[in-house]
């Protein structure tokens, strides 16, 4: 099966043409603006034919920020006759995926699948896990821990830039309550080390409420390892939030490039906590803790794990499904677990009463 990734020099898209170029299966064309085997300009009139001209059987979408993108590069892939995949972590892109792209993708007869990352793909497979333990949840709280030194990209900052300070609603205590992103600071404990961490704007907040019927509290955070960047970026969320016209996301390159001069003070880890408080089945109280850590140069292979296990089902014809998805549901834990061994990444999931 050809694969064309597009956003194939990037940060995610280099280590995925990487990963999948020895899979004998798998014949892989990395796309990009420039500096590519194929130039492809996303924002071309003419990108379907240049896609048909490519004759894909698989599109895997990297070239972000997803915040603001519309669908017309899944669109362009259904209609070349590739099944589609993309990377996206911005909430209203993946949560209004399925309803904008299941007649067409079903018309095509292709899977197009949305957030095949770390949100939702990973993180729905290890509240699945977690969930088999417990009768009932009450509570999903997810914290994300990036290393200092870990390659971040212009893209990665400028879609946390962009809901910083912002307004979104996430579940807590049974109701909908709203917080503003980069705010609602919380120390969280992660299996490397306590960081503060503050409020993020993802997918997993709409989609999870739905997936686990009964879930009254599901938050996403995320926690630099440096406080002076942690705080620095609190404070301009707070400006903006209290009305200061801020254009953060275009200073994006400029701030990766300030944060790599702080990459010496960086540490040694990166990681991810996933933890679910509920009923076990005789009624007693319990809290399940699932924890990553990784070092902080493979923590960027993490988002790409998913869309790589889901590109060689296909090629193998296991993945059948047509129709476009939130991609929930779609892998293992134990699939994605054997990626990390790859990296030497390593998991521990503990239970106690609570």
């Amino acid at each position: 099966m050809r694969v064309v990734v597009l956003g194939g020099t990037g940060n995610f898209g280099a280590r995925i043409c990487r990963a999948l170029a020895g899979d004998r299966d798998l014949e892989v064309i990395a796309a990009a603006r420039r500096g590519a085997p194929a130039r492809l300009d996303l924002d071309s009139p003419g990108l379907e034919r240049d896609l048909v001209r490519l004759a894909p059987g698989l599109v895997i979408h990297c070239a972000g920020p997803f915040q603001g993108q519309d669908y017309r590069v899944a669109l362009a892939s259904l209609a070349a006759g590739a099944h589609y995949l993309d990377l996206a972590d911005a909430r209203a892109f993946v949560a209004r995926f399925a309803d904008a792209l299941d007649a067409p993708a079903r018309a095509a007869g292709r899977i197009a699948l949305s957030g095949a990352s770390t949100l939702p793909a990973l993180s729905a497979a290890v509240v699945d896990a977690l969930a088999a333990r417990l009768a009932s949840i009450d509570s999903i709280r997810i914290a994300i821990a990036p290393g200092q030194r870990a390659p971040r990209g212009a893209a990665t900052i400028a879609g946390v830039l962009s809901y910083a300070g912002r307004p979104f609603r996430w579940l807590s205590g049974g109701e909908w309550r709203t917080v503003h992103g980069w705010q609602a600071l919380e120390r969280v404990r992660f299996a490397f080390g306590t960081r503060w961490a503050a409020a993020c704007d993802v997918p997993d907040l709409e989609l999870f409420p739905a997936r686990y019927p009964g879930v009254r509290t599901v938050e996403f955070r995320a926690a630099l390892e440096i406080g002076a960047q942690h705080f620095a970026l609190w404070a301009a969320a707070a400006l903006r939030r209290a009305g200061v016209a801020l254009p953060l996301e275009r200073g994006a390159a400029t701030l990766d490039r300030v944060a790599r001069l702080m990459d010496v003070l960086g540490g040694e880890r990166g990681g991810m906590r996933v933890a679910l408080e509920g009923a076990r089945a005789d009624g007693t109280r319990a809290r399940v803790e699932w924890q990553l850590t990784a070092d902080a140069m493979h923590g960027p292979e993490i988002p790409c794990m998913a869309a790589l296990v889901l590109a060689r089902k296909l090629a193998r014809g296991a993945l059948r499904e047509t129709g476009a998805f939130a991609c929930m549901g779609f892998l293992e834990l134990a699939e994605l677990e054997r990626e990390f061994a790859k990296w030497s990444i390593t998991t521990v999931m503990e239970e106690r009463s609570a």
